[in-house]
């Protein structure tokens, strides 16, 4: 499936770039970034990221077009235990590899590509196919092998279609990955409202328990299947508001596993008229997962407060999360200055040990514990 869409895009490329209204464009991102954990042991990080952009646009008649990415990630990433080297990491992968094709109403978009959607901006149960972690100021996350449809009705009503192929990592919530080799399925649809807008989406996939920690608890096929649905609303009220929550069932023939997960977020922000603007948000966010529906054996609660300042060419921010379960903080202060072509940062970060945030439970986070990263970042 990868193989096709390469050489799906290499053909699209060529074509495209070679008439006579094509437009090609050369852009891209590099980042460089050193950062320091004052756990025990002490800990340190330096890393550079280059991420260069190919793009192909060319108009047809009747307001047609078709459009193309490509793009590659290549990093090179150096830790430091109480100041000894680690194993360095490194690599190349694709970031971006797809096409598309456009009308004033429809598009459709094959390839490696990003797909997101929802009300809710930090705590966001519908991060169904990314990992955007709201602290990365560069939105940065791997994007999935697949085929989406967009159709834009007259009332800015819409409707989402897609199904993917080819992927075989983790995505957002997910703890075990999905199937490569089949497809996967799902919708979206979108409907503007008074003050706002609703939504509600679909998704069906295979899981692949081969290889994980659910394989030692397996007595019977290594695959399950899962549906998800989700709900979302955000309107503008004077405040924003914003509803976001999922429900997702699984059959897996392990113990590890309960079969119901519920997820909800209800958020609300506003700009205070105060200086250049005090941007406030807060959201409440909720995990349940239990045998039954609506029966929960295992809860999560996460409160969680942002705030911005602007300042000419700076921006003060802070990120406040509370774990009602374990009655853990995580806080986190970001400093930018931006200019053009350049963005400085300073992140000052104290959180536990182990997050149980944003990564669903991972202890491989560079933000867990107390500590502080720079990061400076030049866009081309």
């Amino acid at each position: 499936m990868k193989s096709f869409f390469l050489w799906l895009l290499i053909t699209t490329f060529s074509i495209t770039a070679s008439g006579q209204d094509s437009l090609v464009t050369i852009s891209g991102q590099f980042n460089s970034y050193a950062g320091l954990s004052f756990s025990d042991p002490v800990k340190l990080q330096i890393g550079a990221r280059l991420i260069p952009s190919l793009s192909i646009v060319r108009r047809l008649k009747n307001n047609l077009k078709f459009d193309s990415e490509i793009s590659v990630n290549s990093y090179a990433d150096f830790h430091f235990t109480d100041w000894v080297s680690d194993l360095p990491e490194d690599g190349l992968k694709p970031y971006r590899l797809w096409l598309r094709f456009s009308s004033e109403r429809l598009e459709i978009r094959a390839g490696l590509q990003k797909i997101n959607f929802g009300s809710a901006s930090f705590l966001r149960p519908l991060m169904w196919f990314d990992k955007i972690d709201p602290r990365d100021p560069l939105q940065l996350t791997d994007g999935v092998y697949g085929l989406l449809g967009r159709y834009y009705f007259k009332n800015n009503a819409n409707v989402w279609l897609w199904t993917l192929l080819g992927n075989d990592k983790t995505r957002g919530w997910e703890m075990i990955p999905s199937k490569a080799n089949v497809p996967e399925f799902g919708g979206r649809f979108q409907l503007p409202v008074p003050k706002g807008e609703t939504a509600i989406s679909y998704h069906h996939r295979t899981a692949n328990l081969s290889g994980s920690i659910g394989n030692m608890h397996l007595h019977g096929s290594p695959t399950y299947s899962e549906d998800r649905l989700g709900i979302d609303g955000k309107w503008d009220l004077g405040a924003g508001l914003w509803l976001e929550g999922t429900i997702s069932h699984s059959n897996p023939d392990s113990s590890y596993f309960n079969p119901w997960t519920e997820m909800a977020t209800l958020g609300i922000d506003y700009t205070f008229p105060l200086g250049n603007g005090l941007y406030c948000a807060t959201e409440l966010f909720t995990y349940n997962d239990g045998k039954d529906l609506f029966r929960s054996e295992t809860n999560r609660t996460f409160s969680s407060f942002t705030a911005n300042y602007p300042i000419g060419i700076n921006k003060i921010g802070y990120i406040i999360n509370y774990n009602w379960t374990d009655k853990s903080w995580y806080r986190f202060i970001n400093i930018q200055r931006q200019s053009d072509k350049w963005s400085l940062y300073l992140f000052l970060f104290w959180n536990p040990d182990r997050i149980a945030i944003y990564n669903n439970g991972s202890d491989d986070n560079d933000l867990a514990g107390k500590g502080m990263r720079i990061m400076a970042v030049y866009n081309f």
